[in-house]
């Protein structure tokens, strides 16, 4: 196949941030509304991405806009001879055979070929555009080879960027990132991303790699399914296959031997905060989280924390509320997460102390609270707590909070998640997502 012209198509990304955040305040007026009945009949007397190789801020115009295939001269991967092979896929699983399904240019590219695609194009002026299937008859597990070339090395690092936030910043329903890595060796830089759907006995994964090679933003692929995440070996080295095969046109040939460095992706659109894509799963939502900035102030509690900002005085204090405003909920699900950076590691340290003896202390206080310890939460670097709270107001009514308070550093993590009939997460998972929440701490300045 030769000659891949681009055909115009547009694209774009749910935006409706207003709506977010009037999504974000509904819930919670709604909350504390709840809170409020608690206290008063509980009469406890309770207050109340340099390391990835894209910008800061990726540029809002690429991949926002319709293609503007120009007459090009340059004969950069202008036939499909160098994309993978079934022999290149091979290294993707030594069980079965892999066989090549199709082969796509930029006329008759779909208008998603990749897990988190915003559209068809990342570089609406780009020159051309291959897409390579591929199935594994035995496996039963899938792949695809996406490659965009750029005018010039400024327009494909731009391209790059763009790939890399999609997958970062990605709102595909029912999908969660499972883990991150840098790597190196693999064209002039790169990522690999593992996303995982609904998880059950076997959870379908889906494993992407993007490189950098001078002209060329190249994308692979994996699907498969599987009861763990899949390690990043086998694409790494299906990438830096793909790459090599691809550099000596585009440019920008990696040096050294591949390796795979664990890293979240950056969250560039609220550095500090979880990304929608953090989120925990649910099988009975099927549409994405979204995100919007609540309210400035502390953050009141459910009754047993007792969190006083104030008091404690952080240098830096912000919360995040995350919503599904397209699923039908009520208006009171969602998750917050509460981010305090304090002047000293103790001044944190004693901040998630004095909150876990608040809250085990609780049931003793908070004369209608029920609290239950849900796991411990501990890593190298980060210590907490999670429980779930239970408030009986009298009148036949229960409030139910999932609540984690956790430390790293000089940072302290909050984060609510009130349980609904039916919509609820195990404690595995709440502890697994009060953990990356701290762990994206570590970019809150």
């Amino acid at each position: 196949m030769a000659g891949s012209h681009r055909a115009s198509r547009g694209g774009g990304r749910a935006a409706a941030r207003e709506a977010r955040r009037q999504q974000a305040r509904k819930r919670n007026q709604t909350i504390a509304a709840g809170v409020a009945v608690v206290v008063l009949v509980g009469g406890g007397g309770v207050a109340a991405l340099n390391a990835f190789g894209g910008d800061k801020t990726p540029d809002p115009k690429a991949g926002s806009s319709a293609s503007d295939d120009k007459p090009a001269n340059s004969n950069v991967l202008a036939d499909d001879k160098a994309l993978l092979d079934a022999v290149g896929a091979k290294s993707l699983g030594a069980t079965g055979a892999w066989a090549v399904t199709k082969t796509a240019d930029g006329d008759s590219a779909p208008a998603t070929s990749f897990a988190c695609q915003a559209q068809r194009f990342a570089d609406p002026a780009g020159l051309r555009t291959w897409v390579r299937t591929f199935q594994n008859a035995t496996t039963k597990d899938t792949a695809v080879q996406y490659v965009e070339v750029s005018h010039d090395k400024t327009a494909a690092a731009a391209t790059y960027t763009s790939v890399v936030h999609w997958l970062s910043q990605c709102t595909a329903p029912q999908t969660r990132l499972s883990s991150g890595y840098v790597t190196t060796g693999v064209g002039e830089r790169g990522v690999i991303a593992v996303f995982g759907q609904v998880p059950g006995s076997k959870t379908k994964y889906k494993t992407v790699a993007v490189t950098l090679a001078g002209q060329a933003t190249i994308v692979v692929e994996h699907d498969t399914v599987a009861a763990l995440p899949p390690k990043p070996d086998a694409v790494l080295a299906t990438a830096n296959a793909a790459a090599k095969k691809i550099c000596d046109q585009s440019g920008g040939c990696g040096t050294g031997a591949p390796v795979a460095k664990p890293a979240l992706l950056p969250n560039v659109d609220a550095p500090g905060f979880m990304a929608s894509v953090d989120l925990p799963l649910l099988p009975e939502i099927d549409k994405p989280w979204v995100s919007a900035p609540a309210a400035k102030g502390s953050p009141g509690g459910t009754g047993c924390e007792k969190i006083d900002f104030k008091k404690t005085k952080p240098t830096k204090f912000g919360t995040v509320t995350y919503v599904t405003p397209e699923a039908k909920v009520p208006t009171e699900f969602g998750l917050d997460d509460t981010v305090a950076k304090f002047a000293t590691t103790t001044a944190a340290a004693n901040f998630v102390s004095q909150i876990r003896k608040n809250v085990d202390a609780c049931e003793k206080n908070v004369s209608n609270a029920k609290v239950e310890s849900t796991g411990t939460i501990q890593t190298s670097t980060i210590k907490g707590k999670s429980w779930k709270a239970t408030y009986d107001t009298g009148d036949g009514k229960k409030f139910v909070y999932r609540i984690g308070i956790a430390g790293s550093g000089d940072r302290a993590v909050y984060v609510l998640f009130p349980v609904l009939k039916e919509l609820d997460i195990s404690d595995t998972m709440f502890n697994d997502t009060v953990t990356r929440a701290v762990d994206r701490s570590a970019a809150y300045k």
